[in-house]
């Protein structure tokens, strides 16, 4: 039990999980918004195109049950709901793509970083082997008596 608790400490903690939180609790938020956008800007200019009062009200009678209560079908409700669900959908999109091509940005950065960084590297190793090279030949050339 000790080191299921232990583990769960380790889990809670990890930066993974307060990013997940954070990131729940700013969707939360951002479904508020995106909700309040539809039902108190969108759909009001969509029901005067329409002629319409209210979209979100817009339904079919189809029958009275027993207790004489009626039976809707709330076809507006539900076209308010896509209405929603894309206007999300398409920021979740653009988010996640713009949040790509910034992290593609960074590391294409980060790759001609590392190339000018390898490459004076490279040029300063080849240097040092090209001398040992020269050294290690007139060493050799010295102790050669063939070589004269």
């Amino acid at each position: 039990m000790r080191k299921f608790i232990e583990d769960f400490k380790k889990f809670a903690v990890k930066g993974n999980m307060l990013d997940l939180a954070i990131g729940v609790i700013i969707g939360g938020a951002f479904g508020k918004i995106v909700t309040s956008l539809v039902n108190d800007i969108i759909m009001p200019v969509l029901s005067v195109i329409i002629g319409r009062i209210n979209i979100a009200d817009a339904g079919i009678h189809l029958m009275k049950n027993s207790d004489g209560e009626d039976i809707i079908l709330k076809y507006g409700a539900f076209l308010n709901n896509i209405i929603d669900f894309l206007i999300i959908s398409l920021s979740i999109f653009i988010f996640v793509r713009l949040l790509g091509k910034l992290k593609r940005k960074e590391e294409i950065e980060e790759e001609k970083e590392e190339k000018k960084e390898k490459s004076e590297e490279v040029m300063l190793l080849e240097e040092i082997r090209d001398l040992l090279k020269e050294n290690n030949n007139m060493k050799n050339n010295k102790n050669d008596p063939e070589a004269d």
